[in-house]
């Protein structure tokens, strides 16, 4: 049997190099592949207790604060979220810390032993997620909270038939058009294919559109559907941007739903607030820096957006703010309607780009891609540095108090490290 042996997170990246989507031989998005991986290391996903959170916007967070407050009432919590940002560990954490490298690299050895001569190639993500659910049951998590990667339907953590699972959808926007479907009812229905047998199910209320698709499904699956018409009482989170806000009041209410009906404890007030601050790495992610606060945050699409600036907006009202940006290539445009809800709220613009995000095989949009969206806008002040380093050295030697770094996780993703 071939056995392996990694060390470090390079280690790791160099292995799943063959695993991702554009070196496989198969079709990468389908669960086609994912029901015998899982069953070949003994189906784990289904020994435990799962929140499983989808939607287009705020997925990330709410998976973050869900994880939180559970924590905060003492239990032992696993999640796992992607894209990672900082460093693959992110795909895996305990009590909301990132296994440690040495633990990590051991135990994916051990997993990827396991796993031995498939007879199919899993892909990167599939890898990853089953690796997640394999190593929760081992570490004895009380709760996992999963985040999908894209989609639901045929989305590889969606391989849970517990029916105590809840589902959680986050407000849906057009976003992966190229994968999901060119309408909001159409990005819905996918979204809700993790609504399985008897699943308890929350979302806020949203358009019809979008509520057709979760109400038949849940009718379908005989699921038990919580339509929310307003957050906690936002007043109490006030210290939160407006659209962590949404965020965390969609949290708290499917925390305090699992908690009561296992029979835990209610949370106190002491507990939701410490959850409430917990820190969500690149959501109106904010540092001090000499003079500036930079705010880094990966609105992708125009939804994402929207909240980003409507959340800046009521944070620095009256300072002027300046931009670093840029957007994932894809199938999928976002950037030109991203754009039209960033522009009118900055004085500058710097455009950049990156090549090869280590971990997965993307580059960003063309520069000319992003001027086309200026110049529909009639936004003239805008400069192009390539390289994403002197594109942020440059915004850091702007006038402009505000500085906002947004488009693109994987830009992100760069940046912290540098």
């Amino acid at each position: 049997m071939k056995t392996f042996s990694m060390t470090t997170f390079q280690d790791v990246h160099k292995l799943l190099e063959a695993y991702l989507p554009g070196k496989l031989t198969r079709q990468a998005y389908t669960l086609e592949y994912m029901w015998p991986l899982m069953e070949h290391i003994g189906n784990p996903q289904n020994k435990l207790r799962v929140i499983h959170v989808a939607g287009t916007s705020g997925k990330t967070s709410t998976a973050y604060y869900a994880a939180a407050l559970l924590k905060a009432a003492g239990h032992r919590v696993g999640l796992t979220v992607s894209p990672h940002i900082d460093e693959i560990n992110d795909r895996l954490q305990i009590d909301l810390v990132p296994l440690e490298e040495k633990k990590f690299c051991h135990d994916f050895s051990q997993f990827m032993t396991l796993l031995g001569d498939l007879p199919f190639e899993p892909s990167y993500f599939e890898l990853l997620v089953a690796f997640a659910y394999w190593e929760f049951v081992r570490l004895g998590v009380e709760y996992a909270v999963v985040e999908v990667g894209m989609g639901g339907l045929t989305d590889g953590t969606n391989v849970i038939s517990r029916s105590d699972k809840v589902a959680v959808i986050t407000d849906i926007g057009l976003d992966h058009t190229h994968r999901l479907g060119n309408t909001l009812g159409e990005i819905a229905a996918q979204k809700v294919g993790i609504i399985q047998l008897h699943n308890a199910v929350f979302c806020y209320q949203q358009s019809a559109e979008v509520m057709r698709p979760i109400t038949a499904r849940a009718a379908q699956k005989q699921a038990d559907l919580h339509a929310l018409h307003a957050a906690t009482d936002q007043a109490d989170f006030a210290f939160l941007p407006l659209f962590q806000q949404r965020n965390f009041g969609l949290s708290l209410q499917v925390v305090q739903y699992v908690l009561a009906r296992d029979g835990q404890h209610e949370l106190r007030d002491a507990q939701i607030e410490t959850a409430a601050r917990q820190y969500v790495p690149g959501r109106m992610d904010t540092q001090h820096v000499g003079d500036h606060d930079v705010i880094m945050d990966g609105a992708h699409n125009s939804q994402k957006m929207h909240a980003f600036m409507e959340s800046v907006l009521q944070r620095y009202p009256r300072k002027k703010r300046a931009a670093l940006v840029t957007f994932l290539a894809g199938g999928d445009v976002r950037a030109p309607a991203a754009m039209q809800e960033l522009l009118p709220h900055i004085e500058h613009l710097i455009i950049t780009t990156y090549h090869g995000v280590p971990g997965a095989q993307h580059t960003s949009v063309t520069p000319e891609e992003i001027v086309s969206s200026c110049r529909r806008a009639g936004f003239t002040d805008y400069e192009i540095i390539p390289d994403y380093r002197e594109a942020y050295n440059a915004l850091l030697k702007r006038s402009e108090p505000v500085l906002l770094v947004t488009g693109s996780l994987y830009l992100l993703s760069y940046l912290r490290s540098y």
